[in-house]
């Protein structure tokens, strides 16, 4: 029995080591590359794209000509022509009808290869399109997770606040039953011990939900065990890079300016399929064709032998008057050229809006960094001091109180900086073509 006790004790120790294995803890490079292969907007792009590979293909099969077969009994009664033989004939008539016909266009404009290159330029364009939203998804978990990793970090500072206002309210309470102060101090450093915990709660709280919204970006279940690792930030300044040269580079390699650009090229060709409506068509056509009918005396095959009959012919349709049709397509084509071509303007605005905010706030953010670590550690050294000269005290809880909240401000301050400054300069490195790397 005692054995069994023991082995129960150990089992029942090993188990928390167990789930902790089977938990994994995400890195910055896990959440990307998981992201780009899982996330559902970058599935759907895929998907458009390979529709846009069968709408090639089917448009390649248009040169080819079309072949189809048909088949038909048909029964008259009264006075009619005979469908096989043409003749008039007054009698029940029952006649069979098959055939083998086929179709080709030699010329129409040439706007079916047109649509080939087009669609051709279509597919380039898709494939910008998953680029682009491979794009998306990594800069919204960047930011995500580097919004988590803040969350994470203000854990820590919220649970020694809440320590360090303990440990001050059980030294408060032994002075306070020595005589040595009063009953206030006490109250406030156990209003500020309630503030710290509250403060925990909410910064728990803030951690969860941005961990949920993580866990949404990879489409992970909400039910899954999710931890992220937590990676040493640089404190050191970082150069950013020339603003010029951020936007140059972003220019040559971001999808979506290759797309809104390829953009013109397809409506281009628009405007090309447009005035192949004024063009004629050539097209050519040829038939096997052959018949029963039993107004005459030969059994079924027999007639059906010496009733084959071949045909073929060319056919021009020459288009003279569309009411409007031509003239409106072209018309409608030129303005989507003009739209085009405003659209690219727009995209190549917003993205350098984008770059020059990103340049602007990791400039400023450099700026600041310094000063709020100065900040940080001077307000540090201050508390540090005043827990001291309270725990002689020489300092009563009000100030203490007040040194500790410069303190915990200037920490948090910190804090923002420091991410703040790790985004935007991988924000920067991105536009450049460089991958995200913390």
């Amino acid at each position: 029995m005692k054995f069994l006790i023991k082995i129960a004790v150990v089992v029942w120790a090993c188990m928390p080591a167990a789930f902790a294995q089977g938990t994994k803890t995400w890195t910055l490079d896990d959440c990307l590359n998981y992201a780009v292969q899982n996330n559902i907007t970058i599935k759907a792009s895929e998907l458009t794209k390979q529709t846009a590979e069968v709408t090639l293909t089917q448009s390649k099969y248009s040169r080819f000509p079309s072949l189809s077969a048909s088949a038909s009994q048909n029964m008259n009664n009264g006075t009619s022509i005979d469908p096989i033989t043409s003749n008039f004939v007054s009698q029940l008539v029952h006649s069979t009808s098959v055939g083998v016909s086929a179709q080709v266009t030699l010329f129409n404009g040439n706007y079916i290869n047109n649509t080939i290159k087009q669609n051709e330029l279509l597919i380039k364009q898709n494939e910008f399109y998953v680029s682009q939203a491979q794009n998306n998804i990594i800069l919204s978990v960047t930011q995500a997770y580097l919004q988590a990793l803040y969350y994470k970090e203000g854990i820590t500072v919220a649970e020694n606040a809440v320590a360090s206002s303990q440990e001050q309210l059980n030294q408060i309470n032994a002075q306070y039953k020595a005589g040595s102060v009063a009953g206030l101090d006490v109250a406030n450093l156990q209003t500020q011990l309630s503030n710290d915990q509250y403060t925990l709660v909410t910064s728990k709280n803030s951690f969860r939900q941005q961990l949920i919204t993580l866990k949404q970006l990879l489409e992970l279940d909400p039910l899954a065990n999710f931890e992220i690792a937590t990676p040493k930030l640089s404190d050191q300044e970082q150069v950013v890079p020339n603003l010029k040269d951020v936007y140059e580079s972003a220019l040559a390699t971001m999808p979506e300016i290759k797309s809104a650009n390829l953009q013109t090229e397809v409506s281009n060709f628009d405007l090309k399929k447009a005035k192949a409506g004024y063009l004629p068509t050539v097209s050519l056509y040829a038939g096997l064709n052959s018949g029963y009918t039993n107004t005459r005396d030969f059994d079924f095959f027999t007639q059906i032998h010496g009733n084959f009959y071949q045909s073929a012919g060319v056919s021009l349709s020459v288009p003279i008057f569309s009411k409007y049709t031509n003239k409106a397509a072209v018309e409608k084509a030129k303005i989507t050229i003009q739209q085009s071509k405003l659209t690219a303007q727009s995209t190549t605005k917003q993205l350098y809006l984008k770059i020059e905010s990103a340049w602007q706030n990791a400039v400023s953010v450099q700026s600041e960094m310094q000063a709020a670590e100065n900040l940080r550690n001077s307000s540090k050294l201050a508390y540090d001091m005043a827990v001291k000269k309270a725990q002689l005290g020489s300092l009563n809880a009000t100030d203490l109180l007040v040194s500790k909240n410069t303190y915990l401000t200037a920490e948090q301050k910190y804090l923002q900086t420091k991410f703040s400054n790790a985004l935007y300069y991988q924000l920067l490195q991105f536009y450049q073509g460089n991958s995200i790397k913390i």
